[in-house]
């Protein structure tokens, strides 16, 4: 089986949460294994804060580490977004992941000028898995948490932040045309 593409767009946190897709065998994981990792983080690198860690270096421990942390993620985002409390197990692994490498602000000259990069010590997993806490912190943060919706089509478990109050699906290509066309074919097959 060939896996979906992924869902990629939303805020960082989301984007982690949404690497877990359901086909039509079932759920995938798309960070599966080291290979889907780096696939992945190559997707999203324009899009970290930070310059990421050696994508060569990472190894199965550091995939659980980021397993771990989307948990987390998803316990306290489904929380959140109904305005409840997240599991206390969600925030602190979401905080021992923050503390694990913690970001230490550097000032550096770089193209003719100074600018302030932020680092981190650690094995590549716990970088990047402080790296997705701290998006989850600002996304959890935010009032706009509340607006966070699942995808309305029916074998869909993807998240989305909508840009419209409108918008009902996670991709208007991928789960809005299927959405389109099950209506038009039940609205024709009447007739």
């Amino acid at each position: 089986m060939v896996d979906p593409p992924p869902l990629t767009g939303e805020p960082l946190a989301i984007d982690l949460v949404n690497t877990r897709p359901h086909t039509a065998d079932g759920p995938v994981d798309l960070l599966g294994d080291v290979t889907r990792l780096r696939a992945w983080l190559d997707l999203q690198a324009e899009r970290l804060p930070e310059p990421t860690p050696d994508l060569a270096a990472l190894a199965a421990a550091d995939v659980a580490a980021v397993h771990a942390v989307r948990e987390h993620i998803a316990a306290a985002v489904q929380a959140a977004r109904h305005g409840e409390r997240p599991p206390a197990t969600a925030l602190n692994g979401l905080n021992a992941a923050l503390r694990a490498a913690p970001a230490a602000q550097e000032l550096v000259w770089s193209d003719g000028s100074v600018q302030l990069t932020a680092h981190r010590s650690g094995t590549p997993g716990t970088r990047l898995a402080a790296l997705f806490a701290e998006d989850a912190a600002r996304l959890l943060t935010d009032p706009a948490v509340r607006t966070v919706r699942p995808c309305e089509a029916d074998d869909c478990v993807m998240l989305f932040l909508p840009t419209h109050p409108r918008r009902r699906w996670c991709s208007a290509s991928r789960c809005g045309n299927r959405a389109r066309v099950a209506r038009y074919y039940q609205r024709h097959k009447a007739t």
